[in-house]
This record gives structure tokens, C-alpha cells and sequence, in this order.
């Protein structure tokens, strides 16, 4: 009988070391900073109840995401009006020039050899994002960083100052998203801006990503934020012509488009 007892406390002892050592292995570098995405099946976390894994698949190309199960569903379907300016909650911005009452405002990327990209920013249901983002435009922190990371069919990623997908500003902020207990409709369909992060819900920092082509698997799990609404044949061509080293996206420091400037239009 005793001979059971232990061997029985063994058995579950290992079962416990096991356990462990597969919540610990959860974490990838990739993860750092982005979208978590490659040739093969991946995982990205941040549900606020459980962890729960988004799973994303991309094509044997390596380069455009397809569908995926997803934590959260995306029967939220939002694009953002720029004409709306009713049942905005009013933000303060910090450092910001002129009085900020939390209407959509309009900024411009203008990409070195590429051209300019507008985009209406929709504090609506994503306001703390705006701010950030409004927050670093102001103090010229996007000024002459790139876009690091390139996936045609996906989406284009930039703002990081160390340019590798690792780097940010020097805070991050809550993530404005489904899994995390905001109720964010804003879907991630083509020309739709949203902040990157790591599998940690509250990570988004500086990096930024424009869809390229409908990814609504990410709805629920990143902070859609507002849309293009001039310029996306720009997204286009720094989407098609970029040549990344591998199917997570990864562009050489030294052919990485360069954001020469961000700045509020309106």
C-alpha cells in the first residue's frame, strides 16, 4: 500500500513539472511588439479571462494571413465616420497645442519615395489609443522611423526606434480591445490603423500597423483605432514591393521605409 502511495505521488509530481514547463515555453520572441504571425500556426494571447490563444494562419507564401478562430467574436463590424462627431468622451492630451474635446482628428505619414497616407483617428471606442498616438505625433516621435515589418496581404508595421520589432516608447498603454474588457467594434478590415503588442493585453507602446488586406481574425485582440481614407495606394505599394527575409515579415534595417514625418492635419 505504501508502495502505491509514492508511486502515485511520482506520477502526479511529474505531471506537475510537465505543466509548468509548457506554460513557460508559451512566449517567443516574434511576439515582442506585433502579431504574433508565421509560415506556420501560431498563437497570440490576451484574453482577460483565461489566456485564451487567437490562432493565425498565413499562406504557404509566407506573406498573407488568412483566416483563423478567433478568442472574441467579430460581429462587431465598425468603421469609423468621419463626419460623426457626437458621443465622443472627452480626453485630455497631454502636451497638445490646441484644446482636444475628443473628435476624430486627421493625420498624415508622409513616407520617404513613397508618398502620404491620411487617416482619420476615432477616439469613439478607442480613445486612450488616439491619445497616445496623438501624444508621440506631438513630440515628433515617429519622425524618420520605418516600417519594419511587411507582410503583402496583411498588414505594414512601423513606429519602433530600435526598427526591429522589439522597441518603444516610454510607456505602454491599456489595450482598448474585446478580450480585455473593452468593447471595441472598430473591425480590422482593409486601411484600418491599430496598435501592435506582445501577448501581454496592456503592452501597446509606439508600434502601429496598417492593414493591407481584410484581417478581421485580429477583431477582439488589438486596438483598432481609426482608417485611411487617402493614401491607400501607398499602403499598397510599400506592401507589394517590399522584400521581406522571412514569412514573419522582417525587413533589413537598411531597405525599410522611412516615415519622414507624422503630423495632425485637422
Amino acid at each position: 500500500m505504501q508502495i502505491k502511495k509514492i508511486i502515485l505521488c511520482l506520477v502526479l509530481a511529474l505531471a506537475l513539472a510537465l505543466s509548468c514547463a509548457v506554460l513557460a515555453g508559451c512566449g517567443t520572441k516574434s511576439e515582442i511588439k506585433g502579431i504574433n504571425t508565421s509560415k506556420t500556426a501560431t498563437s497570440a494571447t490576451g484574453a482577460s479571462s483565461g489566456n485564451e490563444a487567437t490562432t493565425v494562419s498565413a499562406a504557404s507564401s509566407g506573406n498573407e494571413a488568412t483566416t483563423a478562430a478567433a478568442t472574441s467574436s467579430s460581429d462587431f463590424d465598425y468603421t469609423p465616420d468621419i463626419n460623426d462627431k457626437k458621443d465622443y468622451k472627452a480626453i485630455e492630451l497631454e502636451g497638445y497645442k490646441k484644446p482636444y474635446k475628443g473628435n476624430s482628428r486627421t493625420v498624415e505619414i508622409d513616407v520617404k519615395d513613397y508618398g502620404k497616407i491620411k487617416l482619420v483617428l476615432d477616439p469613439k471606442f478607442a480613445p486612450i489609443s488616439v491619445q497616445n498616438f496623438l501624444n508621440l505625433i506631438n513630440e515628433g516621435f515617429y519622425d524618420g522611423l520605418t516600417f519594419h515589418r511587411i507582410m503583402s496581404g496583411f498588414m505594414i508595421q512601423g513606429g519602433d526606434p530600435q526598427g526591429t520589432g522589439m522597441g518603444g516608447s516610454d510607456k505602454t498603454i491599456k489595450g482598448e480591445f474585446l478580450s480585455n474588457g473593452v468593447e471595441n467594434p472598430m473591425s480590422h478590415k482593409r486601411g484600418v490603423i491599430s496598435m501592435a503588442r506582445s501577448q501581454a493585453p496592456d503592452s501597446a507602446s509606439s508600434q502601429f500597423f496598417i492593414v493591407h488586406k481584410d484581417s478581421t481574425f485580429l477583431d477582439g485582440n488589438y486596438a483598432a483605432f481609426g482608417m485611411v481614407t487617402e493614401g491607400m495606394e501607398v499602403v499598397d505599394k510599400i506592401a507589394t514591393t517590399a522584400k521581406p527575409t522571412d514569412g514573419n515579415g522582417t525587413i533589413p534595417a537598411a531597405n525599410q521605409p522611412v516615415i519622414t514625418s507624422i503630423k495632425i492635419v485637422e
